[in-house]
């Protein structure tokens, strides 16, 4: 059997690296707008200061081979010879087989750079399907300091682990999230449905809430991809670009090539499971019974499914924050609403699920920071989330509500009081639907914003922070 030769792949990279003749990334890839992200990710490609590659994880389809080709131009704009910036297509069939250093060397087979001298930049896209990458990697990072590589992949937690395991001082994690709906409204050029407080500090207003949330609930069912906010024509049949393209080569193709799994119908049907039931508690005792799978495979699943990064498990504390010995039972969240509408259907605002929905929403805005966050449930009490610091003290906690009667009725809200009480808080926040407002009650300061609101200004302000420490200088951190 005749092997592929390797001018065949060199007339492949042609086509992947098209600035080595016109000094351009592809028109399709200069069409789309720059993610907020990019200024965030730049300066980690760019710095030689020090010597690491950059681990490019997220789920699928939320533009990060975008952000490689944008990030190629910036590096081209600022002076960077063309055939010194090279870009491979790992997943692509004609590379099956390959070994890391073999690409490097068609590489200087198609363009004449000396990559063991020559200051290069390297981007290997879909890492994951490279057997051993990250032992070659560090082996690369470590033999050839003028490379400057970045990776990309898929399978977040499993990029993840073995960045740790293997590159541990060689390899910066930078985690690019499904859109914020900061990103959003900004992609979208409606800013101008919010404006900043006068003082410069605290939540973000509008004079238009009613717009504003119908904005909201549009990013609920369609806004967590950057090609699904564009095309109406993807918007009328959800399940087929995102069921189709993205959940079902996660569970039917990715998984089950990461991780053996044997029957792709369990996995597909806990997934689902956990999908209609976002921000809902639940046990292991309860999913295995439900669906005659033993708890062990189901924890698994579970696993397999975060690494995918479709969802994210957050921990119970009781009402004094405090750790359960055995985690018995948890909250799964979808790390993108708009997933839920891909499976089932579109929500709308007097949706029954609009709580759940929100309440999910409200926790992907923060899923792509360090902050670790839980949630509290004792007998007959529970709050939604709560974020726990150093020496088990509570920072803040929040209540999400997809209504206004709280903000009416606040004395309504026993249980948080009754866990701000419990420890030492002096304020807490309140979602709503439209009301913005604050009260003192108990000594507790109730802060009450709407949720579209609320999410919009966790989008920024976490961009907007990382942006300052990054001017501050470059840190070794996972974003």
């Amino acid at each position: 059997m005749k092997k592929v030769p390797t001018e065949q792949v060199v007339k492949r990279l042609d086509i992947e690296n098209p600035w080595w003749k016109n000094s351009q990334i592809p028109k399709i890839f200069r069409s789309f707008k720059h993610r907020a992200y990019l200024e965030l990710f730049f300066p980690l490609v760019e710095t030689r200061k020090i010597r690491r590659a950059t681990v490019l994880m997220g789920p699928r389809r939320v533009g990060k081979t975008v952000l490689i080709h944008h990030t190629i131009q910036k590096l081209l704009d600022s002076g960077v010879l063309p055939k010194r910036i090279a870009y491979f297509s790992v997943d692509h069939p004609i590379y099956n087989g390959l070994a890391l250093e073999s690409f490097l060397d068609i590489y200087s087979e198609a363009t004449g750079i000396n990559y063991l001298e020559d200051d290069c930049f390297i981007f290997f896209d879909e890492i994951q399907y490279l057997k051993n990458w990250e032992i070659h990697l560090k082996a690369i990072v470590d033999r050839l300091p003028n490379l400057k590589c970045t990776v990309s992949g898929s399978a977040a937690a499993a990029l993840k682990l073995k960045s740790h395991e293997s590159g541990a001082g060689r390899f910066t994690d930078f985690l690019l999230p499904p859109l914020t709906f900061h990103e959003y409204l900004d992609l979208l050029d409606r800013n101008h449905l919010v404006e900043t407080p006068d003082s410069g500090k605290g939540f973000f207003e509008t004079s238009d809430i009613e717009e504003l949330n119908n904005n909201f609930i549009h990013y609920l069912n369609f806004g967590g991809y950057p090609e699904v906010i564009f095309s109406e024509e993807i918007q009328s049949d959800p399940g087929r670009f995102i069921k189709s393209d993205i959940i079902d080569k996660v569970l039917l193709r990715d998984l089950p090539g990461l991780y053996g799994v044997q029957d792709i119908q369990e996995l597909n049907y806990l997934f689902t499971t956990l999908a209609f039931n976002t921000s809902n508690e639940v046990s292991l005792e309860e999913l295995s019974k439900g669906s005659g799978v033993a708890k062990n495979t189901i924890k698994k699943y579970i696993e397999y499914l975060e690494a995918a990064f479709l969802i994210r498990t957050v921990h119970r504390v009781d009402i004094t924050a405090k750790r359960f010995k055995r985690a018995n039972f948890f909250k799964v969240y979808l790390t993108n609403p708009s997933i839920r509408t891909a499976l089932f259907s579109p929500i709308t605002n007097e949706d029954p699920a609009m709580g759940e929905v929100s309440e999910t929403a409200v926790y992907s805005q923060w899923f792509h920071s360090d902050t670790l966050l839980h949630y509290s449930r004792w007998k007959n009490g529970e709050v939604d989330i709560v974020n726990i610091g150093k020496e088990q003290k509570v920072q803040w906690a929040i209540e999400v509500k997809w209504s206004d009667r709280f903000y009416n009725k606040p004395g309504e809200l026993k249980s948080l009081l009754k866990f701000c009480h419990s420890n030492n808080l002096n304020n807490a926040v309140v979602t709503t639907k439209s009301k913005t407002g604050n009260t003192v009650l108990e000594n507790i300061h109730l802060d009450f914003i709407p949720t579209s609101l609320y999410c919009y200004t966790v989008g920024h302000n976490l961009i907007k922070s990382k942006q300052s420490i990054d001017k501050e200088g470059l840190t070794s951190r996972s974003s």
